[in-house]
């Protein structure tokens, strides 16, 4: 089915079958990651809606929250190959890429092999990514955007289903590189990890202190990411909903006809049209979850947040008036009507 058929062109059995199958894979890695990850309900369902839609997700948040856990319990719900790299000033580019290597040919002589590096993987645990050096982030960047890494005039495509999920300090910056506006609009979201709440530290004490220690095992494979892909991609999306998605797309940048007076004054620059993508993608995986094969304008209110946080890049009156790029998004989505006038 074409991603632009109606919903109408395809029959109802057909459409809640669908539905149905996201729902149950969906709800079989959520079930297998809160084995071992405690809480969190929303963090781990936007993971989720990030590798079942395609995307990258940066997740920040004080050491010790669980960011590292989080990706290594979802990596080890999935038959897939997993790398973590842990990034360091000293890291650099053909650490993660690989490189080319002389070795010995059986028949005698030697000949240039190509060494894969952790990044040629299905799943990519990018720990502390703002520690590496730009160089070695625009490597990383290319495989975020282009899925393929290049070394020497070589050029080679990763597996699919690809994904990074990244971690970063936000409290330690001394050492660290912070990311360039053009790496973060790679990412498909930013989701800030919070502290847990009290009863959950309870569990999180008895899974982790205790003799008995959950294991995970898998439960989904890298065909079956791929084809819950290819059913997000064909959820409907009207003009109605579309253009709501670009309203406020638009209302995030200075100057724009939608733009509140704050965005304005305090921010310099707004959403690419990655964010749009982006508020369709994640609506749309919100809407397969609510049953539904068709984007509504709540379901694009409601992933807008972790879609435009990193997408709003403060002016220098922003920074000084330490203006909130969460409360700037909110109220973006407060002052864009669902209706164009």
């Amino acid at each position: 089915m074409s991603s632009t058929m109606p919903t109408g062109q395809t029959s109802d059995s057909a459409v809640q079958e669908q539905s149905s199958r996201f729902r149950e894979v969906f709800d079989r890695l959520k079930r297998e990651v809160h084995k071992v990850f405690v809480g969190h309900d929303e963090l781990v369902e936007n993971v989720l809606a990030v590798l079942l839609s395609d995307g990258h997700v940066l997740l920040e948040g004080v050491p010790g929250l669980g960011k590292t856990l989080l990706a290594r319990t979802l990596a080890s719900a999935l038959r897939l190959q997993f790398s973590r790299i842990q990034f360091t000033p000293d890291l650099m580019p053909a650490d993660i890429i690989g490189t080319m290597m002389l070795t010995e040919k059986e028949g005698g002589g030697h000949e240039l092999r190509f060494a894969e590096g952790p990044l040629v993987a299905n799943f990519i645990l990018a720990d502390e990514i703002n520690r590496a050096t730009p160089k070695t982030q625009s490597a990383l960047l290319e495989a975020m955007q282009e899925r393929q890494v290049s070394v020497a005039r070589r050029t080679m495509k990763l597996p699919e289903p690809f994904i990074v999920v990244a971690t970063q300090n936000p409290i330690e910056q001394e050492g660290t590189y912070p990311l360039p506006e053009a790496q973060l609009d790679r990412f498909l979201v930013k989701l800030m990890v919070g502290y847990p709440q009290e009863r959950e530290y309870h569990q999180i004490l008895q899974r982790t202190t205790e003799v008995q220690i959950p294991t995970i095992e898998p439960v989904s494979t890298g065909e079956e990411v791929v084809a819950m892909r290819q059913i997000v991609r064909q959820v409907a999306v009207t003009d109605q909903v579309r253009g709501y998605a670009i309203r406020l797309v638009m209302a995030t940048q200075p100057g724009s006809p939608h733009a509140p007076a704050v965005i304005n004054r305090v921010v310099a620059l707004g959403s690419s049209p990655r964010g749009a993508q982006g508020l369709l993608l994640m609506g749309k995986v919100r809407a397969l979850l609510g049953g539904r094969f068709a984007v509504s304008c709540q379901d694009i209110r409601d992933v807008a947040l972790p879609v435009l946080r990193h997408r709003v890049l403060l002016s220098f009156e922003g920074q000084s008036d330490r203006a909130n790029t969460d409360e700037l998004v909110q109220a973006v989505v407060g002052s864009v009507g669902e209706l164009s006038s």
